[in-house]
């Protein structure tokens, strides 16, 4: 089994089984506590449909992690095997991902859209990143304390203006924190409940 497992004939192939194993037990290993904790503190329901809630979410974002490794992979393949170098480009790379994306989280659910939120700030970060090792503009020391302050005064402003337009769960984070602190009716739900 070792031969076969160890051969580079058969490395492309394996590439892809354990593309997708890691896929599973990636999105497992960051959902399952998230889930666990978020539904703990503010789910309703009863214990079997927190319980079920928890497994769909980790479901959800393992099966989406090993479908997108396998489809990226898959056409990384394919796309080398047609290549007249037969080495992938960043062309190959954009359509790769591009494809994959486009099926494994191209549906609105609340846990794509946690996905691409979180992968929409990194690639932020990383072509700011990018332009300042390309040019010779140096940041400022407070450049991070000046980006901090530049999201919190527009979050605030969206909040404050159309709600509506934040995406859920933030916009309960901040109703949470803005405006059910403005209500209370005894020391009970001034300290203790929120309602």
């Amino acid at each position: 089994m070792d031969n076969f497992i160890l051969s580079p004939q058969y490395r492309d192939i394996l590439s892809l089984v354990k593309g997708f194993r890691n896929g599973v037990v990636y999105g497992t290993k960051i959902r399952f506590p998230h889930a666990l904790v978020m539904t703990v503190l503010f789910r309703t329901g009863s214990p079997q449909q927190k319980i079920t809630a928890i497994l769909q979410a980790t479901k959800a974002h393992a099966r989406g992690l090993a479908f997108f490794v396998t489809g990226y992979k898959s056409l990384m393949l394919l796309q080398r095997y047609l290549s007249a170098t037969g080495k992938n480009t960043d062309v190959h790379t954009f359509i790769a991902g591009f494809v994959s994306g486009y099926f494994v989280f191209g549906e609105k659910t609340s846990v794509n859209q946690q996905i691409i939120l979180y992968l929409f700030s990194r690639i932020a970060m990383g072509l700011v990143n990018t332009a300042m090792k390309t040019t010779r503009f140096k940041a400022p020391p407070n450049s991070f304390a000046l980006f901090a302050a530049l999201c919190w005064g527009m979050v605030m402003v969206l909040f404050r203006r159309d709600k509506s337009v934040l995406q859920d769960s933030l916009r309960s984070s901040m109703t949470y924190l803005y405006e059910d602190s403005n209500h209370w009716t005894s020391l009970k739900t001034l300290l203790w409940h929120n309602k």
